[in-house]
């Protein structure tokens, strides 16, 4: 029987024992290769769940908000496969929730809304919106996207709106039994979804290139968007467009090259926290019949990264997680500073007991990036300070599903975030200010 990675503790050598006392041992990690933060508890242990969905520090609480298998207003039925989401000012002081859900055609529920407002007929991927009122209490729940595939993560604009990404980019071949007219619709697009209570028709963005899109996050001086995608060599992009809030008029879309090191894989050996001067490279062919756009940014130079994901940004650097790079294979997150032009490896999980799979992140008000684990076994909300020291912060007592969506109310004063299966939205609430 494995130990639980809750009760793990990891001593290095005998010369940390003489710097931190015996009696606070339990609440530090340490790992193996010099240099490496400890682990610490910065809100105190996690206390048990009486009613067995999130253990959390202390003083701390939350509310169940969405469940999967309810019904919407709409009458529909909300599917589970909760995912990326964000949260958006509201009328009256409410809170608005655009949530991702990651279903495919194969699956057995759905995004439903009329022929109208589906981008793709048998696709049943999407999102839904959420309206909270000042008190937490659920107004309204209702879709807001339908008819892509496996809306993985996204991101929020700075004119409010929700970018919903596609991790998929099959192609659908659809004949019309009436009519006898057949369309192609292709997928790995992303979409973008208004924040506030209406549905429009989708309209893929294209320009923002074809690819297993994970997620994406808009520099507010530039208005360029940098985007994330999920595969095993995967690479990081940039889209330039011609007007920000404007995105289906187009743009330039890049990718990244770390100067020097040309086709770098950044996940075996990468040095931590050196930056590197970067530097973009223009591609052609955004929308490929096949997965074939980060070949074309390889062939000019750019790195790859082990499966892109969660992406964020904070005091003018960007922070994104591959989910499965490191010499461990269980996570690192980069920092981009885009003035500077410089990336570096922030931190690299050395094992599973402390980071296992990060994928959605979230920078805190307090100033801590919030990362959602997407790994094996238990699952954690981990806390990463600024120095790159990692603790826990909540866990998934209800089930091992990941934890997704993570985000904060406009005010900063509630954290919401996702247990992707069988779909909970929760609300929380801490000690943080």
């Amino acid at each position: 029987m494995s130990l639980s990675r809750r009760n793990f503790i990891t001593l290095a050598s005998l010369s940390f024992t003489s710097i931190v006392a015996a009696n606070s041992l339990k609440n530090y990690y340490l790992r193996v290769a010099n240099g490496t933060p400890i682990h610490t508890n910065k809100f105190g242990q996690l206390i048990p769940d009486s009613n067995g969905i999130l253990d959390l520090p202390k003083g701390w609480d939350y509310k169940v908000i969405s469940y999967g298998g309810k019904s919407l207003d709409d009458g529909n039925i909300v599917p589970p496969a909760f995912d990326g989401m964000a949260a958006f000012p509201g009328k009256n002081k409410q809170i608005i929730l655009v949530r991702n859900h990651e279903l495919s055609p194969n699956s057995n529920y759905e995004i439903n809304a009329s022929p109208a407002y589906k981008y793709d007929p048998i696709a049943k991927g999407g999102t839904t919106t959420l309206i909270i009122n000042q008190d937490g209490t659920l107004k309204k729940e209702f879709v807001s996207l339908a008819g892509t595939n496996r809306n993985c993560a996204g991101g929020k604009t700075p004119w409010n709106t929700w970018i919903s990404c596609e991790e998929d980019t099959s192609i659908h071949s659809i004949k019309y039994p009436d009519s006898g007219e057949q369309i192609i619709k292709k997928h790995g697009y992303n979409f973008e979804v208004p924040s506030q209570e209406k549905i429009t028709p989708p309209n893929p963005l294209i320009n923002m290139g074809r690819f297993r899109h994970e997620a994406i996050e808009v520099d507010p001086k530039t208005g360029y968007i940098y985007q994330t995608e999920d595969q095993n060599d995967s690479c990081f992009y940039r889209f330039r467009p011609e007007k920000p809030q404007n995105l289906q008029v187009g743009g330039i879309l890049e990718a990244l090259v770390i100067e020097g090191m040309p086709n770098i894989d950044t996940s075996k050996n990468y040095p931590i926290n050196e930056p590197k001067s970067v530097q973009w490279v223009k591609l052609e062919n955004v929308d490929p019949d096949a997965d074939t756009l980060r070949y074309e940014a390889q062939k000019k130079g750019a790195a790859i990264f082990r499966r892109g994901e969660g992406i964020c940004f904070s005091n003018g650097e960007f922070y994104f997680t591959c989910t499965s790079g490191g010499n461990a294979e269980k996570g690192q997150i980069f920092r981009y500073n885009p003035v500077e032009e410089t990336i570096a490896l922030f931190v690299e999980s050395p094992g599973a007991e402390i980071l296992d799979y990060p994928d959605n992140l979230i920078m805190s008000p307090f100033g801590d990036l919030i990362v959602c684990e997407d790994g094996m076994g238990e699952q954690f909300l981990i806390g990463v300070t600024p120095e790159g020291q990692y603790y826990k912060l909540a866990r998934n007592a209800y089930n091992n599903s990941e934890f997704a969506g993570v985000c904060f109310a406009p005010d900063g004063r509630t954290m919401f975030v996702n247990i992707y299966s069988p779909g909970l939205t929760l609300a929380i609430s801490g000690n943080w200010f």
